[in-house]
């Protein structure tokens, strides 16, 4: 519990140290840092470009297509003494025809448990093709399975929900994220169990897990780490422009940018904007390594639609995420004729 408490803690100053990104909060660091930089290096501020970043597609352009049996063209009644026939019932009324895609999977999920106690039911009594049909269904149900948790999940309207790219607001996330974060490991485990074969689940716990991960953060950080990049690359064109120039030191001369600019990198790169760097990186790695776990387990349905947006999305999301990193570099470059100097004195 008290692991948990502090997780969750954690969670919620990310939460508090996040929301300053919204509205005008969010580009204040990065103005004052730009400013701070422009000024001794004597170079003016570059516009900033804004990078699009991949939308999900909609959930119903995602869906896998899954060929019908003959399940549907059986008389129920036929399978009175068997619990199959109430879950067969469910399938053929019109409120089973019209079922959501996780609801589809929980009934189909439902038939695979139970029947084969119905089919072995029927051997004894010498019911052999209703027997056969029934077992023939199961086995193409069975193939079926990674398909349906496809539908249930990753080409849902909650995951599409996740993924949004909503602006980072106040209230950030929706949902805390390690609320989230718990229904995505829970999602991946049922899946898991599904796919070897233990077909058991817990129905309204499912749908309460779909509808966390729809409250999740996957747009939101999306979003703030392109946003970031934005700004970095802003930055470093303007490094570019001052190196352009010529270096800030030689052997005969010393800018005095060069001693300033150190202290702007500490005050206002390295303590202003990297720790929050820092907490959208670790989030992303929590939060695609999550998702990445279901794609993975999922792969040989995966559709053509789909593995291009995960391509371009964790494409988008590994740019981004190294933004920092590149922008150091920028900061080492112009600043290195400068140590050359210190050394050499």
């Amino acid at each position: 519990m008290v692991v948990r408490g502090v997780k969750a803690l954690g969670w919620c100053l990310m939460a508090c140290l996040l929301s300053a990104c919204g509205g005008a909060s969010q580009d204040a660091a990065f103005e004052d840092y730009l400013d701070r930089l422009a000024r001794p290096l004597g170079v003016d501020v570059p516009p900033r470009n804004q990078t699009t970043y991949p939308r999900s597609p909609r959930a119903g352009k995602l869906r896998l297509t899954l060929e019908s049996d003959a399940i549907d063209a059986l008389d129920f009644l036929a399978l009175s003494g068997c619990e199959l026939q109430v879950t067969i019932g469910k399938r053929n009324s019109s409120l089973g025809k019209l079922a959501r895609a996780s609801q589809r999977l929980l009934l189909e999920l439902e038939y695979l448990r139970l029947a084969p106690a119905c089919v072995a039911s029927l051997r004894a009594q010498e019911r052999t093709t209703l027997a056969a049909a029934l077992e023939s269904a199961w086995r193409q149900k069975r193939e079926q399975v990674p398909a349906l948790i496809y539908n249930a999940t990753l080409a849902s309207a909650e995951y599409r929900a996740f993924w949004s790219a909503q602006r980072v607001a106040a209230d950030f996330p929706t949902v805390g994220s390690h609320v989230s974060l718990a229904a995505l490991t829970a999602i991946n485990e049922m899946a898991r169990r599904w796919l070897a074969g233990d077909y058991r689940a817990d129905d309204q716990q499912f749908e309460i897990y779909l509808g966390e991960v729809a409250g999740g953060s996957g747009g939101a950080v999306l979003r703030s780490l392109v946003h970031q990049q934005d700004w970095l690359d802003a930055a470093n064109r303007l490094l570019e422009a001052r190196m352009a120039l010529g270096p800030l030191c030689s052997a005969s001369t010393r800018h005095a940018a060069a001693d300033i600019l150190p202290n702007v990198i500490r005050k206002y790169f390295i303590e202003g904007i990297q720790p929050r760097a820092a907490i959208m990186e670790r989030q992303r790695f929590e939060l695609v390594s999550h998702i990445h776990a279901l794609e993975q387990q999922l792969d040989p349905v995966l559709p053509p639609l789909y593995t291009q947006w995960r391509a371009a999305r964790d494409s988008a999301l590994d740019v981004a995420a190294g933004a920092p990193r590149l922008h150091v570099e920028y900061l080492k470059e112009i600043q290195a004729p400068c140590a050359s100097q210190a050394i050499n004195r």
